[in-house]
């Protein structure tokens, strides 16, 4: 099987670059015809997988068109596919695939359980590499200076891992950005852009688990060099970053001046570097990277949900210039949408990678929930997204929530929105979404900006139950301003839910109230989770956090 071809390779960069185009102009060529697409990804799934175990348990050999697939399989979630897919990871062969499968992807859900997400060699080929190369399409294209040299790019979810852990069965169950396809999957081109950098293998050895020291030392390297874009996918990671150069730059600029990696030798020593990073110090009561890295062109992360409140002004902190690009719409579980242009948060669906069906956001998910083809979805509407590939996911509800931004080309284009988490402590049925829209409404009407926010339901039995929002504004606040803003989210969420709004008008609910935090809060909670052992990457803005101790730890009050 072919291993990954190096970045340094004379070639590479153009092979890589024609093979990104070439995806991307397929998928377009797709979208003339995406009902016939979406019917020969259900035939192909069930030709493929109609003698496996759960392929016979529904009928898929009787399945004929898409109205048959619904009545022959319900809809589910994690829990629904958990006991095939647990009889898979023991090593049972022909559960969901006939194809067995190479590793299980890790996902952390609302609850943090780990899921364990069968990856095989079929649905690589036909549902993940396609997108996964197309969505690059807009920065090599328009930023080609990002893939000039191998340290250009800092891509801080890149994790590689020598001893990964496995599944009962003996399969690496790790996450995605922690697996090498071009050995597991034979596709030599599959390396990112930002893997070949001398941080991406560090120099020395660091414990799996030691996620913060991986992320010092990458960034310590990263100093040294000139690099154009940023690749984070989860934006709390690219939030994360300004705030880690400010509380190790002491530490970065020893390491720099003595070729030391966290004080242990392993560099050569680069005291004339260390030296225009110090006068950097002088100038400024605060490093940016916009000061670190002058010809920053680009950062590739989520560009919805909480990030849209914090990413304009986190954008400004790597430079007036920098350019924002969504990442896909995707979970560890296969993809929803994919930008091909440079939209700033939505993204085409995926037409041949899955057969797609959406609900109404609104409605709870059953098994017979009805669903909606991507050609009946509205624009301005929010849906749960469900989908099913030959990986073995069948009628999945992935627990995201997207929003019909338009339709181009004849498909319609994805924004992420938030999870489909539920808050219902009188009657409201709050979602992300609602949250998200009624907090942006409220910060324009005064002209208020916050770097992050998070929210839960006081209960201190003295009167209704009501929000609590615990708000990091991007400058202070003052008591008129905090307390007019309450007013106009009170009306803005009553403005979103209808359930809200009665419940405010019966008073089942009381009124919000917010938690002033400092401008950092965030930034430390997100770097506690981590130093606690959580990957990086699955550690995600979360807007409802009516667990006890994160709200102590985010706020440092213990929720009554």
């Amino acid at each position: 099987m072919n291993s990954v071809e190096p970045w340094s390779d004379p070639g590479r960069v153009e092979r890589y670059r024609s093979r990104v185009f070439a995806e991307r102009a397929r998928l377009r060529a797709a979208f003339t015809d995406p009902a016939g697409h979406q019917r020969r990804v259900l035939e192909d799934l069930l030709a493929f997988n109609a003698d496996t175990a759960y392929g016979r348990a529904h009928g898929f050999a009787s399945v004929r068109t898409l109205d048959d697939w619904r009545k022959a399989v319900p809809v589910q979630d994690y829990n629904g596919l958990a006991p095939w897919i647990e009889r898979a990871a023991a090593g049972e062969a022909n559960v969901l695939t006939a194809d067995k499968p190479a590793v299980f992807f890790t996902s952390s859900g609302s609850t943090g359980a780990h899921k364990k997400i069968p990856v095989t060699p079929r649905f690589m080929r036909t549902t993940f590499f396609p997108f996964y190369y197309a969505a690059w399409a807009p920065l090599i294209e328009h930023f080609p200076d990002v893939l000039a040299r191998p340290d250009a790019v800092l891509n801080l979810k890149h994790d590689p891992i020598a001893a990964p852990p496995v599944t009962a069965s003996g399969r690496p169950h790790v996450g995605a950005s922690q697996v090498d396809f071009g050995s597991r999957f034979g596709e030599p081109l599959s390396a990112e852009p930002g893997t070949g950098a001398p941080w991406a293998t560090l120099p020395v050895a660091v414990d799996a688990g030691a996620h913060l020291d991986k992320m010092y030392l990458r960034l310590r390297m990263a100093v040294e060099s000139d690099v154009r874009c940023v690749i984070g996918i989860n934006p709390a990671m690219v939030a994360a970053l300004p705030y880690q150069l400010n509380l190790w730059w002491p530490r970065i600029l020893k390491d720099i001046r003595d070729g030391t990696l966290d004080g242990h030798p392993g560099l050569l020593p680069n005291p004339q570097r260390a030296l225009e990073l110090q006068q950097l110090t002088r100038c400024h009561a605060t490093i940016r990277p916009a000061h670190i890295w002058p010809n920053m062109r680009a950062l590739f992360c989520w560009t919805t949900g909480l990030a849209s409140l914090y990413l304009p002004r986190l954008r400004e902190e790597f430079g007036p210039g920098v350019a924002l690009l969504p990442a896909p719409v995707a979970a560890s579980e296969g993809p929803v949408g994919v930008a091909l242009d440079r939209h700033r948060s939505a993204g085409s669906l995926v037409v041949t990678a899955s057969v797609y069906e959406f609900a109404d956001a609104d409605t709870d998910l059953t098994p017979d929930t009805p669903t909606l083809w991507p050609h009946e979805l509205e624009p301005g509407r929010d849906y749960h997204a469900i989908f099913s590939h030959v990986g073995g996911l069948y009628r999945y509800a992935v627990g995201d929530v997207v929003r019909v931004v338009d339709r181009e080309d004849g498909v319609p284009r994805l924004e992420y929105t938030g999870r489909n988490t539920l808050s219902d402590a009188a009657g409201e049925r709050l979602r992300d979404a609602h949250v998200l829209r009624a907090l942006t409404a409220a910060l324009a009407g005064g002209g208020l900006e916050l770097r992050n926010a998070a929210c839960r339901v006081r209960r201190d039995g003295r009167g209704a139950p009501a929000y609590e929002f615990a708000l990091a504004p991007h400058t202070p606040w003052t008591d008129d301003e905090t307390d007019r803003f309450l007013g106009r989210l009170d009306r803005a969420l009553g403005d979103e839910s209808p359930g809200y709004r009665r419940a405010r008008a019966e008073r089942r609910l009381g009124a919000p109230t917010a938690l002033r935090l400092p401008a950092d809060a965030f930034a430390r909670d997100w770097q506690e989770s981590v130093a606690a052992g959580i990957r990086p990457t699955q550690v995600k803005d979360r807007l409802f956090r009516q667990d006890p101790a994160q709200w102590r730890r985010l706020t440092g009050r213990t929720p009554e």
